[in-house]
C-alpha cells in the first residue's frame, strides 16, 4: 500500500530523513516511536505534502501512485490523511462550513458528485455522535477555544467523514486524559479495514494500549533502525531509547 524507499530530506539545508525506508500493507496498523527529533513528524509532513520539506532521494507511493509528484490538495484526494500533534484554530470558519467544504472539495477533486446539505447534515450527526461530539460544538468556529480532547474528536470525526485510503496520525495522543483517549481511539479502530492503513506515531506505550499495531519501527536519527510486532513498544517503553540513538549514529 504504503512504500517509502531510501528516503531523504532536509528543511532550510538543514537534512532531516538520511535514508529510511517502510512499507505499510492494505489493512495494517504500523507505529512509528522514537526520540524526539529523529524526524517522526517530518515524515507525516512529508508524506502529506506539506511545503518548506524538500526531498532530495527516494520515492513514495501509495498504491502505486507517486505522492512526490502532487499537490497536497492532490494527495489528500487520493487518499491521504494526516492527523495534527497540534489541530490549528480557524477563527471565523465554523466547524459545519469547513467539514462540508472538505468532503465536496475532494468530491471535486475526484469528480464525484457533491454532497446535498440533507445528506452532508445527516452523515454529520451519525459520525459525531459516535465520537460524542456535542452537535452545538460544531457550529462553533473550528477548533476555536476547543479543549485538546474536543480538538482530537473533530480531527477524527474529519477522517471518519472523508474516509481516506491511508490515515497518520502524528502523536494524536498529546495532550488527552484516558477518556478522552478512549473515545478517539474507539474512532480509530472503527475505520480499521482491510484496505484501509494506519500509521501511528507517537512516544508512548499507552496509545498502542486501546490503537494495538500489527508492526512497530524504531526511527531515530532519520532513519528506521528496528522493526519488529507490539511487543517492541513493550520494550521500548521499560528500556526508553538511548541505544537505538546511539545505533542510528
Amino acid at each position: 500500500m504504503l512504500k517509502i524507499n531510501n528516503l531523504h530530506a532536509e528543511i532550510d539545508g538543514k537534512k532531516i530523513l538520511k535514508g529510511l525506508t517502510l512499507e505499510v500493507k492494505a489493512g495494517e496498523v504500523a507505529a512509528i516511536m522514537g526520540p524526539n527529533g529523529s524526524g517522526k513528524s517530518t515524515l507525516s509532513y512529508i508524506i502529506a505534502g506539506r511545503p518548506g520539506y524538500e526531498v532530495t532521494e527516494g520515492s513514495i507511493t501509495l498504491n502505486g501512485v507517486d505522492l512526490l509528484a502532487l499537490e497536497a490538495h492532490e494527495r489528500a484526494a487520493a487518499g491521504v490523511f494526516l492527523a495534527f500533534q497540534y489541530p490549528l484554530e480557524i477563527p471565523g470558519v465554523a466547524t459545519m462550513t469547513f467539514l462540508k467544504a472538505a468532503m465536496n472539495g475532494q468530491a471535486r477533486q475526484r469528480s464525484e458528485a457533491e454532497l446535498t446539505t440533507p445528506e452532508f447534515i445527516k452523515k454529520v450527526r451519525n459520525a459525531a455522535k459516535d465520537l460524542k461530539i456535542d452537535p452545538e460544538m460544531l457550529k462553533r468556529p473550528l477548533n476555536v477555544g476547543f479543549s485538546g480532547g474536543e480538538k482530537k474528536r473533530v480531527e477524527i470525526l474529519q477522517m471518519a467523514l472523508l474516509a481516506p485510503k491511508f490515515a497518520i496520525l502524528d502523536e494524536t495522543d498529546s495532550g488527552l486524559d484516558i477518556d478522552a483517549l478512549r473515545i478517539v481511539a474507539d474512532g480509530v479502530n472503527a475505520l480499521r479495514n482491510r484496505e484501509r492503513g494506519f500509521l501511528v506515531i507517537t512516544h508512548y506505550q499507552r496509545l498502542l494500549d486501546y490503537i494495538r499495531p500489527d508492526s512497530v519501527h524504531v526511527m531515530a536519527r532519520g532513519e528506521i533502525v528496528r522493526s519488529g510486532g507490539p511487543g517492541l513498544a513493550l520494550e521500548l517503553e521499560k528500556s526508553g531509547y538511548a541505544g537505538y540513538a546511539d545505533e542510528a549514529a
